[in-house]
């Protein structure tokens, strides 16, 4: 879809630009002379995840617009209040506000830590409703002035709840933002729109979390930028309130050919979240592949599967900084497979398969039952390490920090 350049000298505020939705949001403005202030956290390399403010910045100068890349994690209420004024100072005001940031747990209520519940409701809705408040002011003085939430349609079906409760309630927190502000704001000229994907996005984190044949089942980012920049060019008093799907958007103003998004044209494609035309049940084991409780490829399942789920259901920033330390362990016997835990990085991640970012700290290898006895507290891992189940290689005083997680996990396995 081409552009029009009807947001050139517009000034968007895009939360969570450094990859993905929003920087492929950010790109497209940029093709029109735009103004882009990029609000996200990763300001060096993430070594599973590319992109970082500052390149991003780079791309969105040389599509030809101006950018400010600003460092905020949007649960800082200064820093986000900093970075609007700061934008404000360079381009003169805020015209577009993308609250594009968000973070994903797909557990259920027993396995989801307060900390992954509230890291999950403080980026999504109170991050949200945060910058919305903190751009209001100048979008109610601007021309055209748009929020655009990628959030889903409110879905009451209980499918959507049962198995990620504390997801759903975040993500809908961004749709209930919508909901209300829409008419708060209506009267001021400010739209406020929602837009989700139709299919599965491919993005950097996609394609560590599902590997390549996720992102065989995607549509690319562009699907998103294009039915974002048609929604933030249409008149703000008119085009306001609506929960909106990007192929829905895309065939009302003409697109018809959308194999141009597919990352493997023919391939079948993966719906997203909260659209009932999918079958909910079949979508939800499929994306749950692709979660942050499983891993890259082919996740199998099983009780060394099980451990792995509960570990990533207790790691946090806490316990990153803590450890500090990349894993990957070689499990033999009935339930054999090479699995990977990152406690250095973000919040922590643990995966099947080799570790995507590059060499481990620490080996562990053992047989899986005694695995998973180590991990459930009936084998002390000294014991387990003098008496010869448990091998280790590499950094031996790492390995004795995981001490720490085994001890959270006794009450869970």
């Amino acid at each position: 879809m081409l552009n029009t350049g009807k947001l050139a000298g517009k000034t968007l505020f895009i939360t969570g630009a450094s990859r993905g939705i929003g920087k492929a949001i950010a790109l497209k403005a940029a093709r029109d002379g735009a103004n882009v202030i990029i609000a996200a956290k990763t300001a060096e390399p993430h070594p599973l995840l590319p992109g970082t403010i500052y390149t991003a910045a780079k791309e969105v100068e040389e599509a030809g617009g101006k950018c400010l890349p600003c460092i905020v994690d949007i649960r800082d209420e200064k820093a986000v209040y900093n970075a609007v004024e700061e934008g404000v100072t360079k381009f003169g005001t805020i015209d577009i506000l993308v609250n594009n940031a968000s973070a994903i747990s797909l557990t259920g209520t027993l396995e989801t830590p307060m900390k992954k519940y509230d890291l999950m409701n403080n980026i999504n809705g109170r991050g949200t409703y945060l910058c919305s408040q903190a751009c209001a002011p100048y979008l109610k003085k601007g021309k055209n002035s748009h929020i655009l939430n990628i959030s889903p349609p409110l879905n009451m079906n209980p499918v959507w709840f049962k198995n990620h409760v504390a997801y759903t309630m975040a993500k809908y927190g961004m749709s209930m933002c919508v909901l209300g502000m829409a008419e708060e704001f209506k009267d001021d000229g400010v739209a406020v729109n929602a837009l989700w994907p139709k299919t599965a996005i491919a993005t950097a984190a996609m394609k560590m979390l599902g590997g390549e044949d996720a992102i065989k089942q995607c549509r690319t980012s562009d699907i998103m930028a294009d039915a974002a920049y048609v929604v933030l060019t249409r008149d703000s008093r008119s085009y306001t309130g609506q929960f909106l799907i990007d192929e829905d958007v895309l065939k009302d103003v003409g697109v018809n050919d959308f194999e141009k998004y597919s990352c493997v044209p023919g391939s079948k494609l993966l719906p997203d979240f909260f659209l009932d035309e999918a079958n909910p049940e079949v979508l939800l084991k499929d994306h749950q592949k692709m979660s942050k409780q499983e891993a890259a490829g082919s996740t199998p399942s099983g009780s060394v599967a099980k451990v792995f789920d509960t570990i990533n259901a207790l790691c946090d920033e806490d316990l990153v900084k803590t450890i500090n330390g990349v894993f990957q362990f070689d499990v033999s016997g009935t339930d054999a497979g090479l699995w990977y835990l990152d406690l250095k990085n973000g919040s922590g991640m643990a995966g099947h398969g080799s570790y995507p970012g590059g060499q481990a700290q620490c080996t562990m290898s053992m047989d899986c039952e005694d695995f998973i006895k180590m991990f459930g507290g009936k084998l002390n891992p000294t014991q387990a390490f003098m008496s010869g189940k448990l091998k280790i290689k590499g950094d031996m005083m790492l390995a004795m920090k995981l001490e720490k997680l085994m001890g959270k996990m006794k009450s869970k396995l």
